[in-house]
């Protein structure tokens, strides 16, 4: 059973477009299917229908569908956070 924190980052891993279900697997030990519904148990039926939608086909969202040599969860233009601030380019 996962905590509400766990659960909360799971779906902020679900939402994020560069994070696979593999990684989530990998972390919390949780199939697609079960983020699947996951997703559907803790979110509003609209705001499920728009991940769906968006999450469905999306080929960063499956480390088999991905391109060779996009090996990250994060993308390149992201800012990192250093302590209590961000850096800038």
């Amino acid at each position: 059973m996962l905590s509400s924190i766990e659960i909360d980052r799971v779906i902020q891993m679900a939402w994020e477009d560069r994070t696979p279900f593999e990684a989530i697997k990998f972390q919390f030990d949780l199939s697609e299917k079960e983020v699947i519904q996951l997703m559907k148990k803790e979110m509003t039926e609209k705001n499920w229908r728009k991940w769906r939608a968006r999450v469905q086909g999306r080929k960063t969202k499956h480390l088999k569908l991905r391109l060779e040599g996009v090996n990250r969860f994060k993308c390149s233009r992201q800012r990192n956070i250093s302590g209590n601030r961000i850096s800038k380019r």
